[in-house]
Formats: C-alpha cells, sequence, structure tokens
C-alpha cells in the first residue's frame, strides 16, 4: 500500500496521531479478529500510552467526521495504536507482507513528523500543537523497540533502512558519538540540578519541545533576538498551558553571540557545565553538527552573568 493511502487511515483521536485496529489488520493482511488476537497474545508489549480503546462517543464522533463504507459492519469499540504501538506491532507480526508494509508506516510516520515540526504556521491551532508535542515525545519509546527489532531476522530488511545513508536521519555528534538529536538534548538538559540557560538566536516550538522533559523547579532561560521570529507568542503560550510545571523565561541576547551554548547551573561551584552546540536547537538533526562540552568554563562565566541582567524578548 502507497503512503497516500496510508495517510487517509491516520486520525487524531485525544490529541494524538493514531490508526484503527480494523485498519491496521488489512494493511497486514489479517482479519481483524485474528489481528486482535495477535495483540492479545502479546499484550504486555502494548502498554496503554501505545493502544487504548475507543470510547463510545470517541467512535460515533469520528464516523460522523469521516464517511467510508469499512467501517459499515463494525459493531465494537476498536482499538487506537499510537506511532509507539504500530511500531511495536513490528516485533510481533511475521512474513514478507508485514515487513513490507511495516516499512511504508515507518517512512509515512517519518514524513509526517518532519513535516508537523518544520510547518510552523499550522502548529500554532491547538490540536497540531498538542500533535507536534507527541511526536516528540515517541523518541525515546521508538528507540527501545528498535532494540527489541534487531533480535528478529524477519525483520531485518527494516532495520537496515534505518543504516542506509541515503535516508534522512535526525543525528548529530555528541560526547564522541553519533547520537539521535532529540536525545542528546534530553541528556543534557536532564543533568541539570537547579538551572538552564540556552543562548540561541534562531529559536521555534521545536526549541521548546526538546525541553518538555525537564524536571519540575528547573529554572529555565532562554536568551534569543528570535532571529526570523520563527517562535511566536502564540505557541509560547500554548507550550506553557500544556506543561505549567516548566518554568522558562526568555530574555534577549542583545546580538553579541554568534554561536549557540547551554549552561547548566549557573554560578553552582562544581557543577556548572557548558556545551557549545554547533548548530541551533530548531533544526537538530537537519545538517550535521556537534555538541561539545566546554573544558574551561571560567572564559565565559563574566559575559554569561552579565546576560542575566538582559530585559525580557518580545516575540
Amino acid at each position: 500500500m502507497k503512503s497516500d493511502g496510508l495517510i487517509d487511515k491516520i486520525y487524531v483521536i485525544r490529541g494524538l496521531q493514531v490508526m484503527l485496529d480494523f485498519d491496521l489488520a488489512a494493511i497486514y493482511g489479517y482479519s481483524t479478529k485474528r489481528f486482535n488476537e495477535q495483540i492479545k497474545n502479546n499484550i504486555d508489549r502494548f502498554d496503554e500510552n501505545f493502544r487504548f480503546q475507543l470510547t463510545d462517543s470517541e467512535f460515533k464522533n469520528l464516523r460522523s467526521k469521516i464517511s467510508t463504507s469499512s467501517w459499515g459492519g463494525t459493531r465494537y469499540l476498536p482499538y487506537a495504536f499510537t506511532e509507539q504501538g504500530i511500531y511495536m506491532l513490528m516485533t510481533v507480526l511475521k512474513g514478507e507482507l508485514a515487513v513490507r508494509q511495516s516499512k511504508a508506516l515507518i517512512m509515512l510516520f517519518k514524513d509526517m513528523k518532519d513535516f508537523i515540526i518544520q510547518s510552523q504556521n499550522i502548529i500554532s491551532s491547538p490540536e497540531l500543537f498538542k500533535l507536534s508535542i507527541q511526536i516528540q515525545s515517541n523518541t525515546e519509546d521508538i528507540k527501545q523497540i528498535k532494540q527489541q527489532m534487531v533480535t528478529r531476522d524477519d525483520i531485518s530488511i527494516i532495520i537496515k533502512d534505518f543504516t542506509d545513508h541515503n535516508i534522512k536521519r535526525d543525528f548529530l555528534f555528541y560526547n564522541g558519538q553519533t547520537v539521535e538529536a532529540n536525545i542528546a538534548y534530553a541528556e543534557i538538559y536532564s543533568s541539570a540540578k537547579e538551572s538552564i540557560c540556552i543562548i540561541d538566536n534562531y529559536i521555534s516550538l521545536k526549541t521548546l519541545v526538546l525541553l518538555k522533559s525537564v524536571a519540575s523547579g528547573i529554572r529555565i532561560t532562554i536568551f534569543s533576538d528570535n532571529t526570523n521570529r520563527n517562535l511566536h507568542q502564540t505557541e509560547f503560550e500554548d507550550f506553557k498551558r500544556e506543561y505549567p510545571n516548566i518554568d522558562i523565561v526568555l530574555k534577549v541576547s542583545e546580538g553579541i553571540y554568534h554561536d549557540r551554548y547551554i549552561i547548566l547551573d549557573h554560578g553552582i561551584q562544581y557543577e556548572e557545565k557548558i556545551y557549545h552546540c554547533g548548530g541551533s536547537s530548531k533544526d537538530a538533526g537537519k545538517r550535521l553538527t556537534s555538541i561539545t562540552k566546554v573544558e574551561d568554563v571560567k572564559l565565559y562565566k563574566e559575559i554569561i552573568g552579565e546576560l542575566q541582567n538582559n530585559p525580557a524578548l518580545q516575540l
């Protein structure tokens, strides 16, 4: 099945991008009953954030919006599979057709992820904003699923696609290794004890999304001139409503920084860390870049200290 046909089978329910069990059954060449039996036999792999059953009102609402004859005989409340759940299917379903269709689903979700992150003018609507947040949060879960997939010979073809140099991937160099960009930023931010300062003149919604897993109580300050105005006030307010536990303050950088930096726990002896970033976090992984830890933080202490007095950034 081509990806343009698959797109019509993706719905937004509870703010999540999902596919329904009977559509997935048809894609993989199963009856719906047999498909769900396969899932029940491996139910320990499908947590609620991978698969959930629609409520009666959700299903009626979906049917009222979308006209399709394939739903005519459905008498039960179907199950919805999130992006992580669809990846998990690849560790359960076997055969040549399953491999071929899994490849199509992988490329489809990758294309849609790129589209949502890059389409800043669209993300401002509440539903697509929540969808973009969810897609970013899938990275860690999918990484863990891939590790399980590697041990299975019948899906080795899929894994090969992820190592093909001709396929676009969101990776960068960090700590002497090639690391998925979102994971590299998450690892750095999660090590902060009290505060995070980000110096980056080019920011966007993705800059905020990468901070969504920061622990409560961590003070976050972003110094930026918001060059090209990629981040809008509506997006910033939506993010704060979605994650009220995350304390973010925006200040101008006043144009004195060309490079990008992440400063953790500024002013705390033995804890302060500075990372030099070759590219903006809003473009994480789009181009070949590196994140390098600065060994001598003394060189930066004075100018970083002066930044704290800068005025607020107006989006």
